[in-house]
């Protein structure tokens, strides 16, 4: 199927054409002729995989065809940056109809937000913790509702939005339509599923392993204090047009980018402890191009779509083969072809055999100046127990003391 079969109207049909879309992608073939027609669905889709075309199409086709003064479309999705990204597409496909997008998320002032909402919004993008703080503030009504989406509903769970998003959905109205999209289904998801939508048609595209396969993957076998080296040393001598390079950590993000301009490169760190201007302002310098070297964490690059990237560089395994897969489909995309390469000291051999199990293909080793030489893993020594004097009178003599909770970036 092409768009052209799809029956997009011709505003819509022109905003595809200039974006380049030749032919819809599985979820978008699969998705928009069902959404068109009004039913809920079930999207099993990864992050790159076309979907926020799938449901930003059949959502504008539907409200252009009346006029109102409520938000009538929701869009709710976990982070900061993939709301963002939602808002620019909703913006550049509707660009030619009668229609206002906005999008509002924490981190930052709430005032543009609700000059904004004051103005009248059709379709809104937002995250779960400053949506129901406006909804209590009396900025936001959702009884105009007639279409909910929620995004990235696995996600929403591992972040501990979940109790958030279920009190949006009290709010809203009992006949709307609703779409679901998740990249996996736990258990809690799927209950969920089961009150929130209503005969859902459940699609489900092809896995992203398949998507890989026409990557062009390496792994380089180095040992941890020799990876910045290796990194300069690729930036020097292979054409890299730009590159996202992930870390396993905050810290290890940050160094990166301190290491790298000591050799001479510019690059810019984008995590969790940064606050949202300086991580708004990095991904912009990147999708400009005055900036060609993007550092992240797993957690940071979620949502995140970078157009004509030229290389994935896993500086650090991930320690799931999942986010192996989702972190290198990131380049590739749109047939344009991508590069894949990744680094692997001693601590991380595992990592890589889980990776070459799940995708069922054999990564390419690379030969470079500094070969691994260290093949015993490091031991993880045990933190010692907090003594007395290292906790407050108030916890030691009230019971309350905890153990601290660790930030999963960290």
């Amino acid at each position: 199927m092409t768009f052209n079969e799809m029956e997009l109207i011709q505003p819509l049909m022109q905003a595809v054409a200039e974006a380049g879309y030749t032919e819809p992608s599985p979820i978008q073939t699969e998705a928009i002729p069902v959404l068109l027609s009004g039913r809920d669905i079930i999207g099993c889709a990864q992050t790159g995989s076309g979907k926020t075309a799938a449901f930003a199409l059949p959502i504008l086709q539907r409200l252009s065809k009346e006029r109102s003064n409520q938000i009538r479309a929701l869009v709710l999705t976990p982070t900061r940056e993939l709301a963002i990204q939602i808002y620019e597409t909703f913006r550049y496909f509707g660009r030619r109809l009668r229609m206002h997008s906005g999008v509002v998320f924490g981190g930052v002032s709430q005032h543009p937000q609700v000059e904004a909402l004051t103005r009248g919004i059709d379709v809104l993008i937002a995250t779960p913790g400053r949506l129901n703080d406006l909804i209590n503030q009396g900025y936001i009504h959702l009884d105009g509702i007639e279409i909910f989406v929620l995004d990235e509903a696995d996600r929403m769970l591992d972040m501990g939005f979940i109790h958030d998003v279920k009190k949006t959905i009290k709010l809203l109205p009992t006949q709307r339509q609703t779409m679901l999209f998740s990249a996996t289904m736990p258990s809690e998801i799927e209950t969920l599923a089961q009150t929130l939508l209503k005969n859902p048609a459940m699609i489900k595209v092809d896995p992203v392993t398949r998507a890989v396969e026409s990557i062009d993957q390496s792994v380089y076998m180095v040992d941890k204090p020799n990876k910045t080296l290796l990194l300069a040393e690729l930036f020097r001598t292979e054409d890299i047009k730009n590159a996202l390079v992930f870390t396993n950590t905050k810290h290890g993000a940050d160094r990166v980018v301190q290491k790298l301009a000591q050799e001479g490169f510019v690059a810019r760190a984008i995590h969790g402890d940064k606050a949202q201007n300086a991580r708004q302002d990095a991904l912009k310098s990147f999708r400009d191009g005055r900036v060609k070297i993007l550092v992240a964490t797993d957690i940071a690059a979620r949502g995140i779509d970078i157009p004509e990237l030229s290389h994935v560089i896993n500086y650090d395994l991930p320690d799931v083969a999942e986010t192996y897969i989702h972190r290198i489909g990131r380049t590739g995309r749109a047939g344009l072809g991508g590069t894949a390469i990744s680094f692997c000291n001693i601590d991380h051999v595992d990592n890589l055999r889980s990776i070459e199990k799940m995708t069922g293909l054999k990564i390419p080793v690379r030969e470079s100046q500094w070969p691994m030489q260290v093949f015993v893993k490091t031991v993880k020594q045990p933190r010692p127990p907090r003594t007395d004097k290292q906790l407050s009178s108030r916890q030691r003599f009230s019971g309350t003391a905890k153990p601290k909770q660790r930030n999963p970036e960290r």
